[in-house]
């Protein structure tokens, strides 16, 4: 059997290392607590690090982290084919005498529960402390990001938009389950073999809701967002819109995660002509060009929105570029209770809302919010020129309904039904 030597970590050790440590983590059921970056550059900086060599090949390695009397090992990783040969143990025993003369007193590890390490760490003496429960919070904006964040005029969204997100149950599901829960469980969803969105399309009539589901989805990850508006872009460069989709793609590189939303999305990625001197075919192209390069990276979701999708290019919509094109509809009955639930707050109570429901059938719900205010307004200026204290009626919203002007109309919903059958994909 070949024999195995320790030495310390060195830096063009690094490549092997992360070689190493993918074996352990795909064997692993569990993601790890410290994640390979952070225990990496914990290395590299000098904090205790060692590897074991069978001859020139690297087999395992394990770091610590040194806090003032306690230390944390934040990695045990061993190559498949050397397991259960006591170098895991001797890893261990290893950075432990590294770690007496900085005054360590108490050595601490959090792994999963039967990860590798976990024999290791019982071999050479651990306590096992059950009953015990990590609580993790994770920025995903770092102090260098939130100066880029502001310059692209992005935010973090406020937390509790998509429990806040009235009715549209249908799409809330398809949502879910297509595009928040693999990102938000990725280790589960990498298990199962499920590869998590990187690119998506919401499509239907104007109104409906695919800001509010784009916005709603970077709340419930509790990733930054940021929203480009391609009028903007073509008035931010002396280049030209394509020069300044370019420009804005490669700062967004350089944010670790982030939710990019762009509605109305048309108007960048339009049917092409085919003429060299269409002023859109450039853009198209350029568009088509960054989507690739933004899907390379980890935690990033681009979300294109469109009122018409038969109007994209039919480039854009190729599979490979998109995971999901996924419709956003008009409300049913149940969704517009639920909407007007919501827009009117206490005074639901008093007014009768399957007669406010069955009247708004053709409303989308920016067309239910106008209406709930309409009426709402019109009930407070009774109440400036009467002093009668009476709240806003039935009848008060009966009248904004018929004084708002829908979005819908039956062609757009004829259109609508067959974008879904001719490009939906879910």
């Amino acid at each position: 059997m070949p024999s195995w030597r320790l030495r310390e970590f060195h830096d063009d050790d690094l490549d092997r290392a992360v070689q190493i440590w993918d074996q352990s983590r795909l064997a692993d059921d569990a993601p790890p607590v410290f994640p390979v970056s952070e225990v990496m550059a914990a290395a590299r900086a000098g904090a205790p690090a060692v590897v074991a060599l069978v001859g020139d090949d690297l087999v395992g390695m394990a770091v610590a982290q040194v806090q003032g009397e306690r230390a944390w090992i934040t990695l045990v990783a061993l190559a498949a084919r050397w397991r259960n040969r006591g170098i895991g143990s001797a890893l261990v025993g290893e950075l432990e005498r590294r770690l007496r003369p900085q005054g360590v007193r108490r050595i601490s590890a959090l792994l999963p529960p039967g990860a590798t390490g976990d024999t290791a760490l019982e071999n050479s003496g651990y306590t096992r402390r059950e009953g015990l429960v990590l609580h993790e919070k994770v920025d995903h904006l770092g102090a260098g990001d939130a100066g880029l964040l502001a310059e692209l005029g992005g935010r973090v969204q406020p937390r509790g938009l998509w429990e806040a997100l009235a009715g549209m149950e249908r799409e809330k599901e398809a949502i879910e389950r297509r595009i928040v829960l693999p990102l938000a469980e990725p280790a589960l969803a990498e298990r199962y073999g499920v590869s998590p969105p990187k690119a998506v399309i919401l499509f239907g009539p104007p109104g409906t809701g695919k800001t509010s589901f784009a916005k709603a989805v970077a709340s419930r990850l509790d990733w930054p967002f940021v929203e480009l508006f391609p009028s903007r872009l073509a008035a931010s460069s002396s280049g030209g819109l394509a020069a300044s989709l370019r420009d804005t793609f490669a700062e967004l590189a350089e944010l670790e995660t982030v939710v990019l939303f762009i509605d109305e999305v048309e108007e960048i990625a339009g049917v092409r002509s085919g003429r060299a001197v269409d002023p859109g075919h450039g853009v198209t192209n350029e568009l088509l060009k960054l989507i690739p390069g933004f899907r390379d990276g980890d935690d990033r979701l681009l979300i294109c929105a469109t009122n018409s999708v038969r109007s994209l290019d039919p480039a854009f919509l190729r599979p490979g570029r998109f995971d999901y094109v996924i419709p956003v509809g008009p409300p049913d009955a149940a969704a517009r209770s639920a909407i007007w639930r919501r827009y009117l707050g206490p005074a639901a109570d008093g007014v009768e809302l399957a007669r406010l429901v069955a009247a708004s059938e053709m409303f989308t719900p920016a067309d239910i919010e106008f209406a709930a205010r309409k009426g709402a307004h019109a009930a407070f200026e009774r109440e400036v020129a009467d002093h009668l204290g009476t709240p806003a009626s039935t009848g008060d919203y009966l009248v904004s309904i018929v004084q708002t002007r829908t979005t819908l109309t039956e062609r757009a919903l004829a259109e609508f039904a067959e974008d879904i059958e001719a490009h939906a994909r879910m």
